[in-house]
């Protein structure tokens, strides 16, 4: 059983404000360790960070605004500005990275040096711990609550946690060796990507949504299953299946015996969604729309 839409909306709530007091403290801590040990690469690293802190305020307006049921401007809810959350995050994520990458790959041309000290060490090491314990529970609670938006931005502290992986080696073997100072910058530059990965990743995920790709065939094909293993369904046609907000919003016709009554007919069409409801847990929007069937039947064949 998936939780009811308040009791949704405060575990995405209550664990984003958990992100962003991370978020505040992991920016200090690495600016400051980045700073005084210098290292530019935990300094872009805290830069990441930084764009964590506003995807955290970006998933707010998406659980404010995506919880929020049908209303008359809205008739089939308001999901859709989760995926625009989503969306956003990706973006920024994409645009943290190019920056990122740039300020890297100068300082790789112009062989800007850079000595780190133990203390970006401990910054570095103190981050990975903090984000990935934070990833953990973010991602729990973002496929609990099914938002497509906290799952993102569990993404986001992902990504943050492995960049700072590769600031670590990178303070590191500036460390072991001082000649190899330019890893610093190399490190810096592996952030990019990781950064770019993940915002490619959220915003393909987004786009999926927004032009209403259907999900793979095993969910279509589950459903359809679903819908004809009820009885007094004689077919199914016109499956339709889309994702909004990280949920699946169906449309599906079923077949009946055209002798039934119209109470008869919308009974079947409430056991088709009771039996949909129960087998996928990520489903939203359900519409059953009855046909009847072209062949004669008998009405006892269905009933007995």
């Amino acid at each position: 059983m998936s939780e009811p839409g308040h009791s949704q909306a405060h575990s995405g709530y209550r664990i984003t404000y958990i992100g962003i007091l991370v978020n505040l403290f992991l920016i200090a801590l690495k600016f400051f360790s980045g700073l005084f040990g210098h290292s530019h690469a935990l300094i872009a690293d805290a830069a990441h960070s930084a764009s964590d802190l506003v995807t955290d305020f970006v998933v707010l307006f998406g659980l404010t605004i995506g919880r929020k049921t049908s209303d008359k401007d809205h008739h089939f809810g308001h999901a859709r500005f989760e995926t625009l959350s989503s969306s956003i995050i990706g973006l920024g994520l994409m645009g943290t990275a190019v920056y990122i990458g740039i300020e890297a790959t100068l300082n790789i041309y112009y062989h800007t040096e850079h000595h780190p000290t133990w203390l970006a060490i401990g910054g570095a090491g103190l981050s990975i711990a903090i984000k990935e314990t934070l990833y953990r529970y973010t991602i729990h609670v973002g496929k609990r609550i099914k938002s497509a938006a906290v799952i993102a931005n569990a993404l986001e502290h992902r990504s943050d946690a492995l960049s700072s992986v590769a600031v670590l080696i990178g303070v590191g073997g500036a460390m072991i060796k001082p000649g190899w100072h330019i890893l610093d910058a190399y490190a810096a530059l592996v952030v990019s990507f990781f950064i770019l990965k993940v915002g490619l990743e959220v915003l393909r995920d987004s786009v999926r949504e927004f032009t209403d790709k259907a999900p793979n065939s095993e969910i279509v094909d589950g459903i359809r299953r679903c819908a004809c293993s009820v009885k007094g369904v004689v077919d199914v046609h016109d499956l339709k299946v889309r994702t909004s907000g990280g949920r699946y919003q169906v449309e599906i016709h079923v077949v009946v015996d055209r002798n039934l009554t119209v109470a008869e007919g919308h009974r079947i069409a409430k056991e088709v969604e009771a039996c949909l409801t129960e087998d996928f847990q990520d489903l939203g929007l359900v519409i059953v729309q009855v046909d009847p069937s072209m062949a004669e039947t008998v009405l006892g064949d269905l009933s007995g």
